[in-house]
């Protein structure tokens, strides 16, 4: 009587088990959503701008994407919690979780994009490949959703300006003052967040004994590739510096010089 008992309760491993195998499904589910739903965007908007090309509409969602997780990311780490910078390797909220959930569709629907029309190099790729694999691995631990948050609101804080910056050209604006703006936030935001706020993140991470080994070393490599485009931009707004402070000086060549007794006034 006592064996037929114990045969008929199942072993608690495997409950264990079967639930573990829900979460999975659910979150899979979860991120299958968000895929369908940012391609259903995406096809959407190539439907409703015939004239427009394929990058237009994906830096469209881009930009949706960029704006929407930066308002998510930011309630959860400044309102919601935990606080990255003391609670590394928390366990996830059910917050954290949709909002990973609806970032990783994104990630998979623009990393599948660029590989498809191959517009971004290999620094690109190797990012969305690090923030894809960061996400997951926080999905499947149930833990350190915190911080990879944190890093989401860093990376997506200079997004929305990366893609004004982008339309700005393709519509003949960039060179003006509107321009100059776009860049000069665009540059202050990611040397000051991703650079300056990054490096206390990770090391906040690194010192903390919560997190496991390779989420740190997945925060180091992030951390690196945001110092490799940290070095472009920083390339890129010294050239942009000097060719102003040349088109300045070759302007003030072109003015008349003021006049004394009519001649011309010696510098």
């Amino acid at each position: 009587m006592t064996q037929c008992c114990f045969l008929r309760v199942p072993p608690l491993f495997l409950w264990f088990r079967s639930f573990h195998h829900r979460m999975a499904l659910a979150l899979c589910l979860q991120v299958l959503c968000s895929l369908g739903g940012w391609l259903s965007l995406y096809t959407s908007l190539c439907c409703l701008n015939k004239h427009r090309s394929y990058e237009w509409n994906c830096r469209l969602v881009t930009f949706s994407h960029g704006v929407l997780s930066i308002i998510l990311s930011a309630y959860i780490g400044f309102i919601d919690g935990p606080w990255p910078f003391t609670h590394p390797g928390s366990p996830n909220t059910p917050l954290q979780v949709h909002v990973l959930c609806l970032t990783l569709g994104y990630f998979i629907f623009d990393l599948g994009w660029c590989v498809y029309f191959q517009s971004e190099g290999p620094l690109m790729l190797a990012h969305h490949t690090l923030s894809i694999l960061g996400i997951m691995v926080a999905l499947a631990l149930g833990e350190s959703g915190t911080e990879v948050n944190a890093v989401l609101f860093g990376s997506e804080i200079t997004n929305p300006l990366l893609q004004a910056r982008w339309f700005l050209r393709e519509t003949g604006r960039y060179h003006s003052f509107t321009g100059d703006m776009v860049d000069f936030l665009f540059v202050a935001l990611f040397t000051g967040v991703r650079i300056g706020v990054g490096a206390r993140l990770l090391f906040c991470e690194i010192v903390s004994p919560k997190p496991q080994w390779f989420v740190k070393v997945g925060g180091v490599a992030m951390y690196i590739v945001s110092w490799c485009f940290m070095i472009s931009i920083w390339h890129f707004a010294w050239r942009k510096s000097i060719k102003k402070y040349h088109a300045w000086r070759s302007r003030r060549g072109d003015e008349p010089q003021p006049t004394h007794n009519g001649h011309l006034k010696t510098q």
